[in-house]
């Protein structure tokens, strides 16, 4: 009997299979940790973007929870798309209520087609709520920029939100640097200790990046259940996401998805 570590994603259901749910589970399964998954909505989507959005209803969701920690040994959580404010209220308290250790927040507001994934009232709730809960949370730099309410365009501002967005509770904080300018990715991690730690890598030329922020948070979540540290960690997690990235799958005619068959 093989003992594996035992993870749960907190998303919502990508119809075409390349985000949200969907690509955390393929990278939990290729990270070789059991996979458990508690949905907060169903989305009609592809390559193009976001057609439709049936959110879970708060009760459900209290359910799954119920359902997923009465049963296994969560050893590490990670939340994708909470899309309103009684969707968001629901899994803060499913988390508080089940101690979760070792959450990843994706905070997630924007499809790459554009479509909204997190309703404006309910962003206070997660930065005053759920960030509080964080091991650690992944935006990317237009999120970090919309949590805060200013521009981030330099180094210098980049680690002006990195501390900004830790004194709002989360014990680390890693701004993603895909939406950024330039031939070079740069990606920032603030410590619990106040280290800033730089991951660099150059820019893909390819549109096909659909759940990159998804896959990247899963990863994470899945090297966190198996007792990883998260210097240990984003090292082969940047490694994962350029071989996931370069080695393309042709899927869909917009955004495709990413390779997450490749070596971990």
């Amino acid at each position: 009997m093989k003992n594996l570590a035992q993870v749960v994603t907190i998303a919502g259901i990508d119809s075409s299979g390349g985000a949200g749910a969907n690509a955390d589970l393929k990278t939990f399964q290729n990270q070789m940790v059991y996979a458990a998954s508690i949905i907060t909505g169903l989305t009609a989507q592809n390559t193009y973007g976001v057609q439709a959005i049936l959110p879970t209803s708060a009760h459900f969701i209290a359910e799954q929870f119920n359902s997923v920690f009465d049963d296994l040994d969560i050893k590490a959580a990670k939340t994708g798309a909470l899309f309103d404010l009684a969707t968001a209220q629901a899994v803060i308290t499913g988390l508080e209520k089940n101690s979760v250790k070792n959450l990843v927040v994706d905070p997630v507001m924007v499809a790459k087609g554009g479509a909204k994934l997190l309703a404006d009232e309910a962003i206070n709730l997660i930065k005053d709520n759920l960030f509080p809960l964080a091991e650690l949370i992944t935006p990317n730099l237009t999120e970090a920029a919309v949590l805060l309410g200013q521009e981030i365009e330099t180094d210098a501002d980049m680690v002006e939100a990195l501390h900004l967005l830790q004194a709002m509770g989360a014990t680390n904080v890693l701004i993603k640097g895909g939406h950024g300018k330039g031939n070079i990715i740069s990606d920032a991690l603030l410590t619990k200790d106040g280290q800033v730690i730089y991951y660099k890598a150059p820019r893909i030329d390819t549109k096909r990046t659909h759940g990159t922020g998804d896959t990247l948070s899963a990863y994470i979540a899945a090297g966190l259940a198996k007792g990883k540290s998260l210097e240990v960690i984003m090292p082969t997690a940047k490694e994962f996401m350029n071989r996931a990235i370069g080695d393309g799958i042709k899927i869909g005619h917009g955004h495709g998805p990413l390779n997450h068959w490749v070596n971990g």
